[in-house]
């Protein structure tokens, strides 16, 4: 089935480009779900916000996101699985589905800080180029999310981690969810920035972000499913569990996050491009084997 016809592609288009106003009408429209959990006490949130920081590769296509309309497309296919409760993107993605008439009774949370862009020489000092906490209210959003890579030899760490700090500070003053996402990097002998997922390092970087801002009381993680589940015993604070860069085998991506998910502090996945762009293409068979993996996991 296409979700995304010829015709709803080109009305999408010309309201583009002929009717500005009826983006800020759909986000006055949209019809908010009552609270942040299912009713199983879990959140499934489908990614999207790789685009705005340049990140367009899957896999062997380096540009394989670039593409909108078949990226908008995946995504309808994903968000019509009753078991995902909603998505996570930029602020042009999100008011592309929301004139889809997409997001209605789902969870909605808005991307903060893309400035830090994929391959750049300042890519750690991370700037809030998307959505801030007064945007995400006044558009009635659910909660921001921000990514804060922690490298210590990289002096860009510190204003990316003081702008994450107000953040947290200025989403909880209103009542939203504060996602941080505290990934630990080091540089190599070649100065590409490598991911850190050894427990010290992955514990030290959920210890960093728990205590950002004036409360933590609105704050959730959002890290990578670690192979030693005491990574997850450094925190009380709720755990998304993100896919990262797909491995081209979804089963086992998919044997990853279950055992993680088994953790009781694990509340749910955050999960983009292994889903959205599966080695198959089903995207909807992907979307519910993860489905299915949480299932069995809570």
């Amino acid at each position: 089935m296409v979700h995304l016809t010829e015709k709803r592609w080109h009305e999408l288009l010309w309201v583009r480009a002929g009717d500005p106003g009826a983006i800020a009408r759909a986000y006055a429209g949209r019809r908010r779900r009552p609270a942040l959990l299912s009713a199983k006490r879990t959140l499934f949130l489908v990614a999207a916000d790789h685009p705005a920081r340049g990140a367009l590769g899957v896999g062997a296509d380096p540009t394989a996101m670039a593409d909108r309309r078949t990226l908008l497309e995946r995504l309808l296919i994903a968000l019509e699985n009753p078991e995902v409760d909603g998505v996570l993107g930029s602020p042009d993605i999100i008011e592309e589905l929301l004139l889809l008439d997409a997001l209605h009774d789902k969870i909605v949370l808005g991307s903060m800080n893309r400035g830090g862009l994929a391959g750049a020489d300042w890519e750690i000092d991370d700037r809030f180029t998307g959505y801030n906490a007064r945007s995400l209210v006044e558009s009635r959003l659910d909660g921001g999310k921000m990514l804060l890579r922690l490298v210590d030899s990289d002096p860009g760490t510190i204003p990316t981690l003081h702008a994450c700090a107000d953040a947290v500070s200025e989403l909880a003053a209103h009542g939203l969810m504060a996602m941080v996402e505290p990934l630990p990097y080091r540089r190599d002998e070649s100065g590409t920035l490598r991911l850190q997922t050894d427990a010290a390092s992955l514990q030290r970087a959920i210890t960093v972000a728990s205590g950002l801002g004036v409360t933590s009381a609105h704050t959730w993680l959002k890290i990578p499913a670690p192979q030693d589940l005491s990574v997850l015993d450094a925190t009380t604070l709720p755990v998304l569990l993100l896919g990262g860069a797909p491995s081209g085998d979804i089963a086992a991506d998919l044997a990853s996050w279950g055992g993680a998910l088994s953790h009781c502090a694990a509340r749910g996945l955050v999960v983009g491009r292994s889903l959205l762009y599966p080695p198959d293409g089903d995207v909807a068979r992907a979307v519910q084997a993860a489905a299915d993996i949480l299932k069995e996991a809570r």
